[in-house]
């Protein structure tokens, strides 16, 4: 990835169990084209321009348009984690981008906006305030954790279900609240995460494929294009990759947008 564009993106890890918080420095010159953000089921929490933005779970490759990335600072959760701090359902905000502002109080929201505004370091004051808030709320429900880390390692969604103690309705219930959808996409956009890390380590398609979970090649290309609306070369071709987060480079959870 050009070098210019490294020192535009910062991320790190969070004191908040699978979060990082990142940060996107606007280029000067306006960028042109649109950057593509693949699912990967997490949600960030974007503080921008004044404002607060909820980045809800994706089923689908969302397009960021030029206009709208600008400089921010931001944390990204693990599946299952944005949703406990909101107090809100993740299928509330499946494939959508949403004010905070239309979420909760607006007097809450601007109290909150304004001391970011005038905090020396944004990401920070934003990463302190999800650690409060998650002091309030509780952490997620450990079932909910159990499921996400066991598709996240390519367990089946019965398997999965079987271990976290869960019958089938009981689990989809709970994965559209926690995660926005069910918990077979869910397992299709966590496998098309391993797949795409694989292959930016070096595998060929044909071998990351099984490797990820993938039946064949062919079956990997299906859910590229299902999923992400492009090709696995278009995808790797684009500079330095084009997948989730809010960033135009790798986020948290191994993607870029």
């Amino acid at each position: 990835m050009p070098q210019e564009q490294q020192h535009r993106y910062q991320e790190r890890p969070s004191r908040l169990p699978g979060a990082v918080v990142w940060t996107w420095d606007a280029p000067a010159r306006p960028l042109r084209e649109p950057r593509s953000v693949l699912p990967d089921g997490c949600m960030d929490l974007i503080w921008t321009g004044g404002r607060i933005v909820v980045a809800g779970p994706d089923t689908h490759a969302f397009a960021v348009e030029p206009r709208n990335r600008a400089s921010c600072a931001a944390i990204r959760f693990a599946p299952g984690t944005a949703p406990v701090l909101l107090g809100l359902p993740a299928s509330l905000l499946r494939d959508r981008r949403a004010e905070l502002a239309d979420l909760w109080p607006s007097a809450t929201v601007r109290r909150l906006t304004e001391r970011i505004d005038e905090a020396p370091d944004p990401a920070a004051t934003l990463e302190r305030f999800a650690l409060d808030r998650i002091a309030e709320t509780g952490p997620p429900d450990p079932r909910t954790v159990a499921v996400a880390e066991g598709l996240r390692r390519g367990r089946t969604v019965a398997a999965t279900a079987a271990e976290a103690g869960l019958g089938a309705r009981q689990l989809h219930r709970r994965s559209l609240a926690a995660f926005g959808y069910g918990p077979k996409t869910l397992a299709r956009i966590l496998r098309l995460q391993r797949a795409l890390e694989l292959i930016r380590t070096g595998l060929p398609y044909a071998e990351a494929a099984p490797v990820a979970g993938c039946t064949d090649q062919a079956h990997l290309a299906r859910e590229m294009r299902d999923l992400a609306g492009t090709t696995l070369g278009t995808y790797f071709s684009s500079e330095g990759t084009d997948a989730n987060s809010e960033t135009p480079l790798p986020s948290g959870s191994s993607t870029t947008a």
